[in-house]
């Protein structure tokens, strides 16, 4: 047997509607984010067995993941190096505004956000950079095993690339995480190995029908 890693996306939020950047912005989940938390309880608490979870400090990861963890008796370990990508100054705010009073700043993020922030935020290699130690921990800890991580859109999609390979430039371009999907990576004797990647198949219809920005 082998680690797998369960990466969780966040339910719903009204951030996933409109489109606005949400970084360190701490809104709760919309009542179908919670109906998402309560159906990946439903499909994954009890149907294998589980080491450990981690989660992101936010309010959204934490109100997500609360009925896994009743359900599996498993007490969440919050890891601050889980939060999500800081957006700066473009926190709470629209593409459209962003695109008129941080032109260039965009412009930058969009060609090369690994080493280009929003305006006062971070680059992906600086979310990388708090995020991997945590898998590291991770793998020290657990080298058999289900092991499930609670994080953000931009966070999970910086962390998968690092582990595939992936340049950290494309990590909008490569890898899709909606609201309340799950991506597993296998730990082998190869390395990491995407098994998963952006599942919801386990919503009812009506949640997977959702934005899920």
């Amino acid at each position: 047997m082998s680690l797998k890693i369960y990466f969780l996306r966040h339910g719903e939020t009204i951030y996933s509607q409109r489109g606005a950047y949400c970084g360190t912005t701490d809104p709760d989940l919309t009542a179908e984010g919670r109906q998402m938390g309560q159906a990946f309880a439903d499909a994954y608490a009890k149907t294998l067995e589980w080491e450990a979870v981690y989660v992101s400090p936010m309010s959204r990861t934490i109100q997500t993941v609360q009925p896994f963890c009743k359900a599996s008796g498993i007490e969440m370990q919050i890891k601050e190096g889980l939060r999500e990508i800081a957006y700066g100054a473009w926190e709470n705010r629209e593409q459209d505004d962003i695109k008129v009073y941080h032109e260039q700043d965009y412009i930058r993020w969009l060609t090369e956000p690994a080493w280009n922030a929003p305006t006062g935020g971070e680059t992906a290699f600086q979310v990388a950079s708090r995020a991997l130690p945590v898998i590291t921990e991770i793998e020290n800890k657990h080298t058999n095993g289900n092991v499930l991580v609670v994080s953000h859109k931009a966070t999970i999609r910086i962390i998968l690339c690092s582990l595939l390979g992936i340049d950290l430039g494309r990590y909008r371009d490569r890898i899709d995480a909606p609201a309340g999907s799950v991506s597993v990576i296998k730990f082998d004797i190869h390395g990491p190995m995407l098994e998963t990647l952006g599942d919801r198949n386990y919503m009812p219809m009506v949640l997977r029908e959702r934005a899920g920005t």
